[in-house]
């Protein structure tokens, strides 16, 4: 409640009070006195009620705001833990497959190392082979 409310309300009342004096007494100025008075003091309470009616919005506005700036915050703080764990997984399966390459690509060398013959004659035939697929055909 705030004054406009509480001193629409009493307006009102004796505005009341005051029309009825008047009717009783015979006077016309004085009913109509009170019941400028009665109007005065109805407008007057509605416009404290819409004033508490804005406060409230208002306040409920603000804790709107402060609740959803809240969980934004929780939104961005769970995303960027998210793509720091993303990241240092990608960081380390990254590091588990290059360990697989050169474990791999050392083994091949060691293989081609002692079976040298071989490996010249398999390097042979690939060549020859991409070579012959390669070649311009004699169709055009």
């Amino acid at each position: 409640m705030n004054s406009d409310h509480i001193e629409g309300g009493i307006r009102h009342l004796r505005g009341r009070v005051k029309t009825a004096t008047g009717a009783l007494r015979g006077r016309p100025r004085q009913q109509a006195e009170g019941a400028f008075d009665q109007a005065a003091g109805a407008a007057q309470y509605a416009y404290g009620r819409a004033r508490d009616t804005v406060h409230d919005l208002r306040r409920d506005g603000e804790h709107l705001v402060a609740e959803g700036r809240s969980r934004g915050r929780a939104f961005i703080d769970e995303a960027e833990a998210r793509g720091h764990a993303l990241a240092d997984e990608a960081v380390e399966r990254g590091r588990h497959y290059r360990g697989r390459a050169e474990h791999h690509g050392r083994a091949l060398a060691r293989r081609a190392d002692e079976n040298r013959a071989a490996t010249v004659a398999l390097v042979a035939a690939v060549a020859f082979g991409l070579g012959w697929l390669m070649r311009p055909s004699g169709r055009a």
